[in-house]
This record gives structure tokens, C-alpha cells and sequence, in this order.
């Protein structure tokens, strides 16, 4: 009888994947909720134990959010975008390019 914290016939190539693409999911799930988080945001910036919902504190909480999303969004335009390399050529078109020979190499694809 096998130990029941093993799997039987486990690969541990296919496990390692399983793993990656967990982590990956889980990463989309966490910051795809960007879009949502702004209004959770506001709403519990005014809410019964926030601040009072005066104009200078509405134009605050808002430029607060409005500012860390730019800040969020170009550090990661700068971090990943600007770093994508295609012998030496760069843009949206070597993100594609990159991205299709990725797809093309993938046992998924085959």
C-alpha cells in the first residue's frame, strides 16, 4: 500500500511544471485585481471608521491612487518591457516575437 502523501507514478518534471503554473495563476489572480482594488480603496478610505468625505480629502485619496497605479504600472513597463531583447531589437513587435517562439517550443503546442 502506497504512503498516502505520495502520488503514485509522480513525474517529477511534470510536478515542477504543475508547480509553475500554479504560481503563475496564483500571481494573476493577486495582481489582477488591480483593477478592483482602487474602489475597495476609496471606499474604505470613507467608510464608517475613515475620514470625513471632504473635497480635499476625496482629491487626496484619489490622487494617492492615481499616483500609485502610474508608479506601479511604469515600474513594470521599465522592469520587464524595456528589458525584452530580440538580437538587439526592442519594442511591442520583440515581445511578440519572443513570445511566438516561446508558444512554438512549448509541449502544449506540439
Amino acid at each position: 500500500m502506497a504512503n498516502p502523501t505520495e502520488v503514485p507514478n509522480a513525474n517529477p518534471e511534470l510536478a515542477g511544471k504543475r508547480l509553475a503554473a500554479m504560481m503563475l495563476g496564483a500571481v494573476g489572480v493577486v495582481y489582477g485585481d488591480i483593477g478592483t482594488s482602487p474602489l475597495y480603496a476609496i471606499q474604505s478610505t470613507f467608510g464608517e471608521h475613515g475620514i470625513y468625505a471632504t473635497p480635499d480629502n476625496v482629491l487626496g485619496a484619489l490622487s494617492l491612487v492615481f499616483w500609485a497605479l502610474i508608479i506601479v504600472v511604469s515600474l513594470k513597463y521599465i522592469l520587464f518591457v524595456m528589458r525584452a531583447d530580440n538580437k538587439g531589437e526592442g519594442g511591442i513587435m520583440s515581445l511578440m516575437a519572443l513570445a511566438q517562439r516561446g508558444v512554438k517550443n512549448s509541449p502544449r503546442t506540439r
